[in-house]
C-alpha cells in the first residue's frame, strides 16, 4: 500500500487530495473505491488488500476528509466539486477505463460519473445507495454529521463511531479500532476529533426536507452494476433496489442480513461478493 496525492481545483483554488494505492498499475484492471459522507479511503483497506492480488486499487479521501485538505469555502462541499475532483483523479491516474466501488456518497458520485457520455467507468458497485434517497434517512444522518468532537481519548472517539455507525454490522473490536485509528485527527490541544471537516454538514442539512430523486441519472447508466444493500437500510429501501434491477438489464443486487447503512465491506462474505462479481464481468 502506498500513500500518494494529487492536485484538484475547486471554485476557490486548488486543494490537495490524498489517496492510497494497492497493487500495481500494470494490473489488468483499475478499481476506484470511494467512501461515504464522513468517512475516508482507509475504510477499504480490507477489500483493497484482497482485490490488489488482481487489480490496481485506488482509495481516495474526498476533500475535507482523512488526509486530504479541506476546502477553503464550505459552500464548495457539493457534488459538482466532488465530480471535478474525481475527474482530476482519473486524469492523474491516466486510465482509459476503471471499475468503481462506492459507498453511499461514493456510490452516488460513481453513478453520476457512469451516467455521463463516454464515461470511463466499465463496472459499477453501489454500496447501499441508489436512485432515490428517503428524506427521513437524510434527516437521521444530519442529526450527527458535523459533531466531530473533541474526545479526550481514542477509546472515547471509537465509542462514538460504534454508536453512530452501529448499522455497519457486526464488526470485530479490531475492525472498529481500525476505523478509529484512520478516522481521527488531533487538534491543537492534542484532543481527538473525527477526521472530517464539520463544514460538510451544511450541504446535507440543507437537503433534508425531501427525498432525493436520481431516477433520471440511473436511467442513463449503461454499465454492468452490482447493488449491495444492508437488509435493514433506511438509505436504500428494498423497493428502490428492486426497481433499479428491474429497469437495468445488467444490474443485480445482493442483500446482507444484520446490516443497515452501510455494509462496511470488511466481512468476508461482502468482500467475496464483490470479488466474484468483478471476476465474472
Amino acid at each position: 500500500m502506498k500513500e500518494q496525492s494529487f492536485l484538484a481545483l475547486s471554485p476557490h483554488g486548488f486543494h490537495r487530495v490524498a489517496y492510497t494505492s494497492w497493487g500495481t498499475r500494470e494490473a489488468s484492471r483499475t478499481v476506484i473505491c470511494l467512501h461515504g459522507l464522513t468517512r475516508n479511503g482507509r475504510d477499504f483497506d480490507t477489500l483493497a488488500s484482497v482485490l490488489a492480488n488482481e487489480c490496481w486499487v485506488i482509495c481516495p479521501d474526498m476533500p475535507g476528509r482523512g488526509m486530504s485538505e479541506p476546502l477553503s469555502d464550505p459552500a464548495d462541499y457539493q457534488y459538482p466539486v466532488y465530480l471535478q475532483t474525481c475527474a482530476a483523479l482519473l486524469a492523474h491516474l491516466d486510465c482509459e477505463s476503471v471499475d468503481w466501488i462506492g459507498t453511499s456518497m461514493g456510490g452516488l458520485i460513481g453513478m453520476m460519473l457512469a451516467a455521463q457520455p463516454n464515461s470511463p467507468i466499465e463496472h459499477l458497485v453501489l454500496n447501499d445507495v441508489g436512485a432515490l434517497i428517503p428524506g427521513k434517512a437524510l434527516e437521521r444522518i444530519a442529526s450527527y454529521v458535523g459533531d466531530t468532537g473533541p474526545f479526550a481519548t481514542l477509546d472515547a472517539l471509537e465509542d462514538r463511531l460504534r454508536t453512530i455507525h452501529a448499522t455497519f454490522g457486526d464488526l470485530t473490536d479490531r475492525q472498529w479500532r481500525h476505523l478509529a485509528i484512520h478516522g481521527h485527527w488531533r487538534d491543537a490541544k492534542g484532543l481527538f476529533r473525527l477526521a472530517y471537516d464539520p463544514a460538510i454538514a451544511k450541504s446535507i442539512i440543507a437537503s433534508t426536507h425531501s427525498d432525493i430523486d436520481l431516477w433520471p441519472v440511473w436511467a442513463a447508466v449503461r454499465c454492468p452494476t452490482l447493488i449491495l444493500r444492508g437488509e435493514n437500510s433506511d438509505v436504500l429501501p428494498a423497493p428502490v433496489a428492486e426497481t433499479m434491477v428491474a429497469t437495468h438489464p445488467l444490474c443485480r443486487s445482493i442483500s446482507f442480513a444484520g446490516v443497515g447503512h452501510a455494509p462496511a465491506l470488511m466481512a468476508s462474505d461482502q468482500v467475496q461478493a464483490i470479488q466474484t462479481w468483478l471476476r465474472k464481468n
